[in-house]
């Protein structure tokens, strides 16, 4: 049977006749848990793997985030998106005219994949949670939901949210922040301080009487550093229309009061001009709606409401999740009708309404809440920032994430005496953000597979192994799916073999996952680069250039060397440079050759300065100028060299620059 009801009727329909019926074990091949798009590919590659694949959906909708509001993909480095995550956009893109569609309508994201799984042969039931797991010394058996049914199979593969298997089935978990002491990671525990939607004036915290204003947590009083049990900001991904014909006016939330948004109110009466971009990232999408993302000091993100979500009960997780709709319903509603708002900025926030087509059964409102983070396996192997930063490579690499460490703010709470503000003034600290790009990087299939003493047939697509650094790299909606696509081959495979999980034949999946596209290490993709092994002489990428000032890693211009190019953070900036060292074999000439990506905003007039063994010289280069078909090196010169290390080229900005300086790549060719 396949059930792919599109109404709450028809849901409905389905949940009474499960409890009329009576109590049976239904058997499948692969039972997967959880309708993300996680879940959905995961169900997707095991049943075309010719396995018979049950697809568990607790509420009413497939796709999680990716059907739910989260329309502008956070896709990174899109070249190393391949395999049936790839082919989920390119069947967007088919929808939009378009060969892939990064950016998309929720409704449509949802129909590409019911449409995918029938085609597939997945059957799909809905409506109903996980009640408890019966097990057999480290085998899952079977699991009954609350409904009553009962699902047994060989493999399980858990693609929820929050985890609600490892639990259940006694498979170690963790939540919240390690400390940097735990894996040696610089970026973990609670963070010392980042000016990212961050409090940049003054906002008095108190009311008349001295009491703490809503929306503010008491200070925890813990060093940077240190690890707590709190989890980054959950909201709702807003898709809104600014189409009069397709609009749903903002709602009012239930028990709404005012009086809860006067630190937005104080905000705002403290940063006249703001605009909405100010306030929100309004993303468009096809067809005059956005994606709405968190902007600023107080948006979308209710900061310190999602502490006690990972562990809560259903009850308490319901609750949590309605609190979250009614705190966005609320910000919404008092920028668009309270009289304290300027009327520039809430003109801006009534072109806007809900899109009526989207979310049709609740209202115009998102079926999802973005959990962007709750419980975290603890597994055969823990991804941690070394793996997205330095130890990039793996052995059994299965999928390749890309997209920045970024994690949303943990709390907000009272800080005196701040350097941004005026000494001794109290005012409101943001804290938990983390922004900090990454290059490409290899997931371990050991991180989505438990410890074997604990559990031999599940497999974990949503809730991995991984420190709450890493994750806040690898839980990126590409990446999901990615790891669902692997998962279900995975599947495949240990019962065609007979054997755990964490003991298949690993190439076996990856030649599997690489004869439908994937992309497992960089050499897979059809990226705009050259690698520094195929170019002669003595190379020095970015990677090992020595940087002052603020640069930013990026691969939005073709063509570069290695895996990315470094451009400055701001144009014509005084304060950025950029050395390149080689270690040369001997003394002798050598041709000097610098790589930059050629765009319309790059630098006229880049300095740079070439340390030679007779001394300084300097040359200005035209980086708009296209030199090369490739990696588009231009020479600027033959000079004498000392043997090691004496000698260097440093690209340099400056107030004349012109343009944003790019830094790649620096080529040094012997000539005697």
């Amino acid at each position: 049977m396949r059930s792919f009801p599109h109404c709450l009727p028809a849901l409905i329909a389905l949940a009474a006749s499960a409890l009329s019926a009576p109590a049976e074990t239904h058997n499948y091949d692969v039972v997967v848990y959880g309708g993300t798009a996680g879940g959905a590919v995961a169900a997707i590659a095991a049943a075309d793997e010719g396995r018979r694949t049950l697809l568990i959906e607790p509420r009413h909708h497939i796709g999680g985030m990716t059907s739910g509001g989260l329309g502008r993909t956070d896709f990174g480095d899109m070249s190393v998106i391949g395999g049936r995550a790839k082919q989920f956009y390119e069947r967007l893109g088919k929808h939009y005219g378009e060969k892939i569609s990064w950016y998309f309508e929720p409704h449509q994201a949802e129909r590409v994949l019911r449409e995918w799984l029938e085609a597939s042969g997945v059957t799909a039931v809905f409506g109903s949670r996980l009640d408890r797991v019966e097990k057999d010394g480290t085998t899952i058996r079977s699991i009954t939901l609350l409904n009553g049914e009962t699902y047994a199979a060989p493999i399980f593969i858990d693609c929820s949210y929050e985890g609600d298997l490892l639990p259940r089935a006694g498979i170690s978990y963790t939540w919240g922040r390690e400390g940097r002491d735990q894996y040696g990671e610089s970026l973990a525990g609670k963070v010392e301080y980042c000016d990212k939607h961050q409090f940049d004036v003054p906002v008095n915290p108190y009311d008349e009487n001295g009491n703490v204003l809503p929306l503010i947590q008491p200070d925890d009083g813990l060093k940077p550093g240190d690890s707590d049990k709190k989890v980054q900001a959950y909201n709702f991904r807003m898709c809104l229309s600014s189409d009069t014909d397709n609009q749903l006016p903002f709602p009012k939330p239930d028990g709404y009061d005012p009086a809860r948004w006067e630190i937005l109110k104080r905000y705002l009466a403290a940063r006249p001009g703001l605009t909405i971009d100010d306030v929100l990232i309004v993303s468009p999408m096809p067809n005059n709606k956005t994606d709405i993302n968190n902007r600023g000091p107080i948006s979308t993100d209710y900061i310190g409401g999602s502490w006690d979500y990972p562990e809560a009960s259903y009850a308490e997780q319901d609750r949590i999740w309605k609190e979250h709709e009614d705190y966005v319903k609320g910000f919404f509603y008092f920028m668009a009708n309270d009289p304290s708002v300027p009327k520039t900025l809430q003109d801006e926030f009534n072109r806007w309404g809900l899109a009526k087509d989207e979310f049709t059964d609740t209202g115009g409102w998102p079926h999802q809440l973005y959990v962007r983070e709750a419980r975290r396996m603890i597994g055969d192997y823990v991804m941690r920032q070394k793996d997205l930063q330095e130890e990039r490579t793996k052995p059994d690499t299965i999928g390749m994430g890309s997209y920045n460490s970024d994690s949303h703010h943990v709390q907000r709470f009272v800080a005196d005496g701040s350097p941004l503000w005026e000494k001794g003034i109290p005012s409101l600290l943001n804290e938990g953000d983390v922004q900090v790009p990454v290059k490409p990087y290899e997931m371990a299939y050991r991180s989505f597979v438990p410890q074997k003493a604990e559990c031999t047939n599940l497999l974990v697509g949503s809730t991995f192994s991984a420190s709450h650094v890493a994750y806040s790299s690898m839980r990126m909606e590409p990446q999901y799916m990615i790891i669902g696509e692997a998962a279900g081959i995975a599947a495949s495979l240990a019962i065609e073999a007979g054997v755990p999980v964490q003991d298949i034949d690993v190439k076996a999946l990856q030649d599997k996952l690489r004869a439908n596209g994937a992309v497992l290490r960089r050499e897979d993709t059809r990226a705009p680069y050259t690698d520094v092994r195929d170019l002669a002489g003595i190379v020095v990428d970015d990677d090992d250039a020595v940087t002052e000032g603020e640069w930013f890693f990026s691969r939005n211009a073709p063509y570069y060397v290695g895996y990315e190019y470094l451009h400055e953070m701001a144009a014509n900036s005084a304060d950025t440079k950029a050395r390149y060292t080689p270690d040369l074999p001997k003394d002798g000439w050598y041709e000097v050759r610098v790589s930059y990506s050629v765009h319309e905003n790059r630098a006229t007039r880049a300095k740079v300065l070439i340390q030679t063994a007779a001394g300084q010289e300097i040359q200005y280069v035209n980086q708009r100028e296209q030199h090369g078909e490739h990696a588009p090196f231009l020479s600027l010169g033959t000079y004498p060299f000392k043997k090691g290390t004496s000698g260097y080229v440093e690209i340099q900005g400056g107030p004349d620059a012109g343009g944003f300086v790019i830094a790649d790549a620096v080529q040094w060719i012997p000539k005697d």
